[in-house]
């Protein structure tokens, strides 16, 4: 007998499909999906779509039942980086557009035939980016995203970005996207994303940092698990820490750090750490650039991202309210303009 049902429409087919799930708790810690058996697959992938023109961005997206809690356990990529730049899935309380598919790259190149939104009307925030032929990921056991029933996210928006377009040429339609893992036994702690980025420039033959900092203004317990880096061409080194100030001297520990030319994958974090009111994220990408000209943040392969994910977890299910941390980044900002002390030696090396 099914336990519960997975509903995803389709906004411009309007067609619900039912997934139903059969459980057992077998010889495990209740609340934990533990086994294949209890876990279901939902293929959230773009509907066949053409990509015309280079530096395209498609969002589709799906509704989920909201009469039944979900979490979400895993997640497999169904792409490679021949095919898409990246790929990010965003929960949304409202998405978009009630369109099948839409342009949802804001400055980039969009397809005059379909309109344009951004991937979320209202709520939006990240909870699966990939890039670079990452892995699949798969969460602690425990660990899950609260979606539909009482969360606040109703929808899930995919958004691929094209930046080349080459091998669609003869007609080749695409299906990239992401499998879902997940289940309706409720999970005991709540999966969060916080997403550290900069805006800024990058001068032509030059090493920059661009940087960014915020402070934890919540009466939360964190606890970051897994991180993730992400530039364009430029990016050789980005680095994420805690910082706690003691006795005025900023206390730094790194929290991840890697060479975003790998595989961008969730990796794990480098010390086990928590974070909580009071303490401070900051972030930095290190861009070397050989060009003769300017590099601005955009969002063409050309352009660069400085981006710093932190997967984290918290006990029951309250994650944090805030999403994103960015700055305006060089020339504007800095750590040392944010007052931040102490800065480590290695910030900008492996």
């Amino acid at each position: 007998m099914a336990a519960g049902s997975f509903f995803l429409q389709n906004l411009l087919r309007s067609k619900y499909f039912g997934l139903f799930l059969c459980f057992a708790l077998i010889h495990g810690q209740p609340g934990f999906a533990q086994v294949d058996g209890e876990i279901e697959t939902f293929d959230l992938l773009m509907p066949n779509v053409l990509p015309k023109k280079a530096e395209t961005y498609f969002c589709t997206p799906i509704r989920i039942d909201s009469d039944t809690d979900y979490y979400i356990v895993g997640f497999v990529p169904n792409a490679t980086m021949e095919t898409a730049h990246h790929m990010l899935l965003y929960g949304c309380e409202e998405p978009g557009s009630d369109e099948e598919v839409w342009n949802c790259g804001e400055m980039a190149v969009k397809d005059p035939s379909l309109k344009s939104a951004e991937p979320c009307k209202k709520g939006a925030q990240v909870i699966y980016a990939w890039a670079h032929d990452a892995p699949p990921l798969q969460l602690p056991p425990g660990v899950g995203f609260h979606v539909g029933g009482r969360s606040k996210i109703q929808y899930i928006t995919l958004q691929v970005h094209y930046a080349s377009v080459e091998r669609f040429a003869d007609g080749t339609r695409d299906d990239s996207g992401v499998f879902l893992k997940y289940t309706t036994i409720r999970q005991p702690k709540s999966a969060g994303v916080l997403l550290m980025g900069t805006g800024g420039r990058i001068s032509a033959n030059s090493v920059e940092y661009m940087e960014t900092a915020c402070k934890i203004n919540e009466d939360k317990v964190i606890y970051p698990f897994a991180f993730r880096t992400h530039t364009h061409a430029l990016g050789r080194v980005v680095s994420g820490y805690k910082v706690s100030r003691v006795n005025r001297k900023d206390q730094w520990k790194l929290i991840g750090k890697q060479d975003p030319q790998l595989p961008q994958m969730f990796y794990p974090v480098a010390n086990n750490l928590t974070l909580t009111k009071g303490d401070t994220v900051a972030a930095r990408c290190t861009m070397v650039s050989n060009r003769n000209w300017v590099t601005r943040i955009g969002l063409t392969s050309d352009d660069e991202m400085c981006n710093f994910y932190i997967l984290y977890w918290t006990e029951g299910g309250e994650v944090l309210n805030t999403k994103h941390c960015f700055s305006m980044g060089p020339p504007i900002y800095n750590w040392s303009r944010n007052r931040l002390n102490s800065i480590p030696d290695d910030a900008s090396t492996l």
